[in-house]
């Protein structure tokens, strides 16, 4: 399963959803007390369950023999996408909440050598090289140690001037200045992964789109396979290169600050890892309390607390769900 054909993928790893107290929110608090988006981990939960769907699917057509010509075609094609393209995109808008994000990128492409191991012992012939822990950690390894030379995106001009006539106004007048600058990122970013997205098959171009020939001389070993070039007799169930995908996980990454409305670097938080958000900001904690504002709240309902459960341990559940889909088509079979 590859970026172009099946996706095993979990973004949980990429950090927290925090944002800071508020008077009288009430929502589930992380990591040093701060409090966590609701959105990230339901959307995430629900992606999850997709690609447990997905590779349901997967394994009942190709390991078990059933018959789903569809699964082949177009709609498994789209489904596929859609599942790979939300947990990168996660992923990076996710990692602007990590307080260490070259630890967590450690860890996850920890999880992605453990990974390629047990299937090189125990599944030879399914293994998996370069799967996606393994791109997201590098994904995270490289933005956690040149965050600080990324495009600063700035908030919108009117939260930016805090409290007061005097400061509001200035604080808005930079804003605007500034605000031109909130996409910066995100439009190379895109174009980068537009362009490069067809890397693997030889080409730069989008999907069928094709721009330019790569050289055949690129496609040489296991190094340029991992950059995104991979070599005439690489083989593996789950491959995703650093190129184009680190350019979609730097497009979440820089819609951060452009959906929540508000700048959130390293420079420039506290020492919780987050700025206090502005009262106009999306997805921002509701004086209100309860669940308002994006954040969690007392009175979800059951099945949302459990798809935001499913959210928060999206990592886990990648490197389980697997074995356990094997065991319910044996069981089933």
């Amino acid at each position: 399963m590859s970026g172009n054909s099946c996706v095993e993928t979990s973004c949980a790893a990429a950090g927290r959803s925090p944002v800071p107290d508020g008077e009288a929110s009430r929502g589930k608090r992380g990591a040093g007390g701060r409090r966590r988006l609701l959105f990230p981990d339901l959307l995430r939960g629900a992606t999850l369950l997709s690609m447990i769907g997905f590779h349901g699917m997967w394994d009942a057509v190709y390991l078990y023999g059933v018959r789903a010509p569809w699964y082949g075609e177009l709609p498994g094609y789209v489904w596929q996408q859609s599942i790979c393209w939300t947990f990168f995109l996660l992923s990076g808008f996710s990692s602007r909440f990590s307080r260490s994000l070259l630890r967590r990128g450690a860890e996850v492409f920890l999880a992605g050598a453990l990974v390629t191991a047990v299937t090189l012992l125990v599944l030879p012939e399914d293994r998996v090289v370069f799967g996606v822990l393994t791109c997201i950690g590098t994904c995270m390894l490289l933005t956690g140690a040149f965050r600080k030379l990324w495009p600063e995106e700035a908030g919108p001009g009117r939260a930016g001037g805090g409290a007061g006539e005097a400061g509001g106004e200035a604080g808005g007048a930079a804003g605007e200045a500034a605000g031109g600058r909130r996409t910066g990122g995100l439009l190379p970013a895109a174009a980068l992964f537009f362009v490069t997205r067809d890397v693997n098959a030889g080409y730069l171009g989008f999907e069928r789109l094709h721009f330019a020939a790569l050289p055949p001389f690129l496609y040489r070993n296991l190094l340029t396979t991992y950059l995104g070039f991979p070599a005439a007799d690489f083989f593996s169930t789950d491959y995703f290169s650093v190129i184009p995908w680190l350019f979609l996980f730097l497009c979440g990454y820089c819609l951060n600050p452009l959906l929540l409305g508000r700048k959130l670097t390293e420079k420039s938080t506290p020492a919780s890892g987050i700025r206090e958000p502005s009262e106009a900001a999306p997805g921002t904690a509701s004086r209100s309390g309860g669940s308002q504002g994006g954040l969690y709240g007392r009175a979800l309902p059951p099945f949302v607390r459990a798809l935001a459960f499913l959210g928060r341990h999206t990592l886990p559940a990648y490197l389980l769900h697997q074995p356990l889909l094997v065991l319910f088509f044996e069981l089933l079979f």
